[in-house]
């Protein structure tokens, strides 16, 4: 059965794509070593706002062996150094996403990024309606492995819906027994990631990214707690970062929401072995003969 969309909701994706498109390319030239990573986080998602659209999620800018989800804190100053940088964003208008990524490499370690853009490259080139996500994560992991590297295991693709940035279909970076047949119409991202490392991430006690545990969360009795709520409801499902919010003990509340299971941490996600990881990532519009990239 195919996914019905209208053409005015895949006219927004497209948007969405052009937009999240220019954002990639200029962002990518503020990383450069001794820039903050704070201001560029900013600049991406300015832009973003200025060129029409919102932000899917905070600007993610994951360096070295962080795979995702790293985003900077309010007070960050760091710069970057000699590091391999995952930039990942989101762009989205009324809720329809497209979600990009890119490797800029400061680590002089080519044939490592190389491997993460092959691979996506190859994904892309076989994709159609009717394909099986586990062909495509054969294909994806014997690009990577072919370069000398590994694939990330338990990192997948995914499917985006309206206000969902992580929505089945889940698409594997390794080959699996089993899997998913994709539908003329579905909206998914694929993003390889490839790495000198062993080929799985874990959770880290580091995190600035939230989401809402709930649509419709009861709202707090104290008063500071219950305007921060209401502030982060905008974002509905979508993922948000703690630095977009002031006011008084906003670091306080955002524990006091946690604790109490309104909102939830996304933890930065870093190597077993923390070496070094590149990804690659577009979304598309699969269509019966092949796919339409929204991101380029």
């Amino acid at each position: 059965m195919n996914i019905q969309y209208t053409s005015e909701e895949i006219e927004k994706y497209r948007r969405s794509g052009k937009i999240l498109a220019e954002v990639r390319e200029k962002t990518s030239k503020k990383i450069v070593v001794g820039a903050s990573i704070l201001e560029t986080a900013a600049f991406a998602e300015d832009l973003i706002r200025d060129l029409g659209g919102e932000p899917a999620f905070p600007c993610n800018l994951s360096a070295n062996g962080d795979a995702a989800h790293f985003t900077p804190s309010a007070d960050d100053e760091s710069v970057f150094g000699c590091d391999m940088v995952k930039l990942d964003i989101g762009v989205h208008i009324d809720g329809y996403i497209a979600d990009s990524a890119m490797t800029v490499d400061l680590s002089d370690h080519p044939e490592l990024v190389e491997a993460s853009k092959a691979a996506l490259k190859s994904a892309l080139g076989i994709i159609h309606a009717g394909i099986d996500t586990s062909e495509i994560g054969a294909t994806i992991e014997k690009t990577i492995n072919e370069f000398g590297y590994k694939p990330i295991s338990n990192l997948t693709g995914h499917g985006l819906a309206q206000y969902q940035a992580h929505a089945p279909p889940g698409i594997p970076n390794i080959h699996t027994r089993t899997g998913t047949v994709l539908q003329e119409g579905e909206v998914v991202a694929i993003e390889p990631f490839a790495t000198d490392g062993s080929g799985r991430v874990k959770d880290t006690s580091r995190w600035e990214i939230y989401h809402l545990t709930t649509e419709k969360p009861t709202l707090p009795r104290i008063p500071r707690a219950r305007k921060l709520l209401q502030e982060i409801m905008e974002y509905k499902t979508l993922p948000f970062a703690k630095r977009w919010f002031s006011g008084e003990k906003v670091d306080f509340t955002f524990r006091q929401l946690t604790k109490a299971g309104i909102i939830k941490p996304y933890p930065v996600l870093s190597e077993v072995t923390g070496t070094l990881i590149s990804q690659a990532e577009h979304t598309l519009i699969v269509t019966e003969d092949g796919c339409e990239v929204t991101t380029r």
